[in-house]
C-alpha cells in the first residue's frame, strides 16, 4: 500500500492548470508513461516533480530538405 502524501502527489486537474494545458492533455500523458501515477478509486494522481521537470517534445512535422524548384 503506498501512502498518499500531498506534498509528492497532485491531481491531474491541479497538474493541468501548472502546466498550463487541459486535464485531457495530462491524462493522455500519465496513460502514455510519463508520469509516475497514483491511483485512488477514481482519481489519478502525478509526482509534483514529474510535472515540474517535464519537457514536452517538439511537435509537427518534420522538417526535410530544402528542394530548389526549376524556373
Amino acid at each position: 500500500m503506498v501512502d498518499y502524501d500531498p506534498e509528492k502527489w497532485m491531481s491531474l486537474a491541479e497538474a493541468a492548470r501548472k502546466r498550463g494545458v487541459k486535464k485531457q492533455t495530462m491524462s493522455f500523458l500519465a496513460k502514455k508513461g510519463v508520469f509516475e501515477t497514483l491511483r485512488i478509486g477514481n482519481n489519478v494522481f502525478v509526482t509534483r516533480e514529474d510535472v515540474a521537470n517535464y519537457e514536452p517534445e517538439r511537435g509537427g512535422r518534420p522538417k526535410g530538405p530544402k528542394i530548389k524548384k526549376p524556373r
